[in-house]
């Protein structure tokens, strides 16, 4: 039997995950299953099982690509401005588009991976902590420069932020409501540079 290349291998892995994705973003974690993943990738229950442990070890690596993807995008749009305002706006905007373009994968992470009793300590928490961190980072940044006050707290402000985006976004994730984007970012950015920065 001739060796399979690292290339196709590769596709194989990829289609595995993009099928996964699409099962998990119509059914959730609990409806989707590796025989209908397997179906949609056109491949056997198992050879997905010679890629993946199980279901869960499917759903973690949809999401770490989908992290990876969304903070390359999200650290691009942020650092292509130099003022804190313009920084914290791009950020703000960056991930309720997310939401608007990725609805499906958000509310699974919302309503049933963020909740489960393997998250605490895994590498998707890891990927979230990276992702939010950017926050942080421009927040201590824009410390030094003195825009924004020495004593505000970079993790309550992550927190207060991504937290309403959440809330906010959450009518939207189970079909009930639209985000407005572009005026959402702008109201976000006002209120908190007016509580943060110098001179606001």
């Amino acid at each position: 039997m001739p060796a399979i290349s690292p290339e196709r291998m590769q596709d194989r892995y990829d289609a595995i995950l993009d099928a996964a994705k699409r099962a998990f973003a119509e059914k959730g974690f609990e409806g989707a299953s590796i025989a209908e993943i397997a179906r949609i990738a056109q491949i056997s229950d198992g050879l997905a099982y010679r890629y993946f442990r199980n279901k869960r070890d499917l759903l973690f690596a949809v999401l770490q690509k989908f992290y990876e993807r969304i903070l390359i995008d999200l650290e691009m749009q942020v650092f292509k401005h130099d003022r804190f305002r313009d920084r914290l706006e791009a950020l703000i905007k960056r991930h309720i588009e997310v939401f608007v373009s990725d609805t499906d994968l958000c509310r699974l992470f919302i309503a049933e991976v963020r909740i489960a009793s393997d998250y605490e300590g895994s590498a998707i928490q890891e990927m979230n902590r990276r992702y939010t961190s950017v926050l942080i980072r421009i927040v201590k940044e824009a410390v030094r420069t003195g825009e924004v006050r020495s004593d505000v707290n970079p993790k309550l402000l992550r927190d207060v932020l991504f937290g309403a985006i959440e809330h906010l976004a959450w009518r939207h994730v189970n079909g009930r409501g639209q985000l407005k984007v572009t005026q959402t970012a702008r109201e976000l950015t006002a209120m908190l540079t007016t509580g943060v920065c110098v001179g606001e």
